[in-house]
């Protein structure tokens, strides 16, 4: 599939744990960029929190507070405020219950001094660190800490939520979440830590965010990438079309997730960029060529042969022949497209094997190139002029199909975690399910006939302008 938009969580994801956007991470996202390819966040965070990443990285949107306010660089796309009497009742069934609870407004989450802890790097470091059966006995002891400092007022949050409030934040333990859902039956509760939940609108979050941006920008949930390392990153990872898990992920998002990066604070996401094609991997050994879709198809053989070659080698006769082969696989399946029926397929196939013979003649009576090397790449160079020719004179563009074929390729990776090979020909075998996951011709066609319809387009303005 192409993918046209990516989205980051930001805590355990975008940033690694001492709270930066790592230098990988950064050079992906201009490399995305460059690509036009749409970038931005989806996070239980809030605007005044993102709106810096957004103008140090130049992101293009963010989704913020779970779903419930979507804003670019330059305008606010989407905003949904809880209702008035559903905060209320959330900040008196907290303070019946001396239950610490922050409110998610434009200008910040304002509220409860624990929960600032909870949010800040220290408090994230901690969440990490601590075995999950002592969540209760450091929540315990945070809350005796700072009420101690200064306890939190009841009408401060009152007068707080005279502003529009998107999301509250409330100090509750995992186990508390059936009780709180129990009392609040129409709002949400989705959870990015063991010591809090975020509570939202029935029917939002981040995937239906997403796609809220992608109905205004012209992109389907299919050809999004999404990254998350969290429990309220499961729903867009598993409502994408790539949901990628940070290594540093807990286990159950780490089953809902396409593909396992490294963790965030070990260039995961520029690794799982570089896994699926996106962008490539710096190497000292490698030298970049100005062809992009050369880069792409090395990843490829990077990935799958977990080397390449660097310097200039002639081909054995044997693995020459098996080269060969691959490509006159897809010659033959060009033809069969073009056949009405099978008569006219085995015509066509019975001129192929006239036009090899009368081509084996041809180069025969020639003097044999001088050097092996040479001629194998004048006549590969050749082939790969013939090919755009092709598309020259069909009217297609093959740069978007060309990366919906290199991201299904990247697909080819069996569930061991490595390529596997005909033991003959060495070609790479596909895994039971890839026709069902990354099987490209769906997205082919989709493309071809978007780029029927501009031309149609064209055409028809062309004609209007005649006429006048």
């Amino acid at each position: 599939m192409a993918i046209k938009a990516v989205f980051f969580d930001i805590d355990g994801t975008l940033l690694n744990d001492r709270k930066n956007v790592s230098h990988s991470t950064q050079k992906a996202i201009n490399a995305l960029k460059k690509q036009g390819i749409l970038v931005g966040v989806a996070t239980g965070r809030g605007p005044a929190f993102v709106s810096p990443f957004m103008e140090n990285l130049g992101l293009d949107f963010a989704v913020t507070y779970n779903g419930q306010y979507i804003f670019t660089r330059d305008r606010v796309i989407y905003q949904n405020q809880l209702p008035k009497s559903t905060v209320y009742r959330l900040i008196k069934y907290a303070s019946d219950r001396r239950r610490e609870v922050s409110l998610g407004t434009s200008v910040g989450l304002l509220g409860s001094n624990i929960i600032n802890m909870g949010t800040s790097r220290f408090g994230q470091t901690i969440s990490r660190i601590v075995p999950k059966k002592l969540t209760r006995m450091v929540e315990r002891s945070f809350k005796n800490i700072i009420r101690r400092i200064k306890p939190q007022n009841f009408e401060t949050l009152t007068t707080i939520m005279r502003e529009p409030v998107y999301q509250v934040v409330m100090v509750a333990t995992e186990g508390e979440t059936g009780k709180i859902q129990e009392k609040f039956p129409h709002i949400k509760i989705t959870r990015s830590s063991p010591y809090s939940a975020d509570l939202i609108s029935q029917g939002q979050s981040k995937i239906k965010g997403i796609e809220r941006l992608g109905n205004q920008l012209g992109f389907d949930l299919s050809e999004v990438m999404t990254f998350g390392d969290s429990e309220n990153d499961i729903e867009m990872m598993v409502g994408s079309g790539i949901g990628v898990a940070m290594g540093n992920a807990t286990e159950v998002v780490k089953q809902s997730a396409s593909y396992i990066t490294d963790s965030n604070n070990q260039d995961g996401i520029a690794k799982a960029l570089s896994h699926y094609g996106l962008i490539h991997l710096d190497s000292e050994n490698d030298f970049l060529s100005s062809d992009e879709n050369f880069n792409k198809v090395r990843d490829f053989h990077r990935l799958m042969d977990e080397e390449t070659n660097n310097t200039p080698r002639v081909y054995g006769l044997e693995e020459a022949g098996h080269r060969a082969d691959f490509k006159l696989e897809e010659i033959v399946e060009f033809i069969y497209a073009g056949s009405q029926n099978d008569q006219e397929f085995e015509e066509a196939v019975q001129k192929l094997h006239q036009a090899i013979d009368k081509a084996a003649a041809k180069v025969q009576s020639k003097e044999h190139p001088e050097s092996p090397l040479i001629g194998q790449v004048d006549a590969l160079v050749d082939l790969l002029y013939l090919t755009y020719g092709s598309f020259v004179l069909m009217g297609v563009d093959p740069g978007s199909i060309f990366n919906i074929v290199h991201s299904a390729n990247m697909g080819k990776i069996f569930p061991d975690g490595k390529a596997h090979f005909d033991p003959v020909t060495h070609k790479i075998l596909k895994p039971d399910d890839w026709e069902e996951r990354f099987a490209p011709e769906p997205a082919i066609k989709r493309e071809v006939d978007r780029q029927l319809q501009k031309a149609l387009s064209r055409s028809t303005q062309s004609d209007k302008s005649e006429i006048r």
